[in-house]
């Protein structure tokens, strides 16, 4: 997709995109892709207990919390997601995400299902956006293309794919990654054509249709 950036002007209000799916459908390239060439649109940056690790700055990597503090985040409703994962937290503070939606910047989040519906419960204004396999069997192919993982390894993650997968009728789109370039180009169409809705755009409205005296 090609997309004219000069002529581009970011939104009244900016949108929340949640990108779910399941390991190796390659939704982590799509929005990869997105971030590099769709303008005033950025990556949410989730919050964490584990450790920071040499390299990582916080606020870009990470927000960096220690446990007593995410704890109360989360008691206090400033999350709009979180979850545990083994001895450490991960979630979304919300604040950051409103401030950049006011600014009309928007965000991409990319979580599982249980994450999004989180999201969806405190902001169902969220877009949704679930990327498939061709099928099953073509998963199953590109989790062993890796070579990585055992073949228990695999198993479990070919389950917890499918209990992904089998929430995918509550999102708002669904984008099956079959061919890249084919994908990609539907997944942007999908952002560019939220972020040109009229409800996005008043400062337009008001342009070509001033209000009369």
């Amino acid at each position: 997709m090609s997309l004219n950036v000069d002529a581009w002007t970011k939104p009244d209000q900016g949108a929340l995109f949640i990108v779910t799916g399941a390991s190796g459908t390659g939704k982590t390239t799509l929005v990869k892709r997105a971030l590099s060439t769709i303008p005033n649109i950025q990556f949410s940056v989730s919050a964490t207990t584990r450790k920071i690790r040499e390299g990582e700055i916080d606020g870009r990597d990470y927000h960096f919390l220690d446990i007593p503090e995410f704890e109360r985040r989360k008691d206090a409703g400033e999350l709009l997601e979180w979850a545990q994962v083994y001895k450490n937290f991960y979630g979304t503070l919300k604040a950051p995400v409103i401030e950049a939606l006011n600014a009309g910047e928007s965000i991409l989040l990319e979580i599982d299902q249980q994450g999004a519906a989180q999201v969806k419960a405190q902001m169902p204004q969220a877009i949704s956006i679930f990327i498939l396999p061709p099928t099953m069997a073509s998963l199953e192919s590109r989790l062993r293309g890796r070579n990585t993982d055992s073949d228990e390894i695999i198993a479990r993650r070919l389950k917890e794919a499918q209990d992904q997968i089998d929430h995918c009728g509550s999102f708002d789109y669904l984008v099956i990654n079959d061919d890249l370039e084919s994908a990609s180009d539907q997944f942007m169409s999908i952002l560019v054509a939220e972020l040109l809705k009229s409800n996005r755009r008043n400062s337009w409205v008001q342009q070509f249709v001033p209000n009369k005296e």
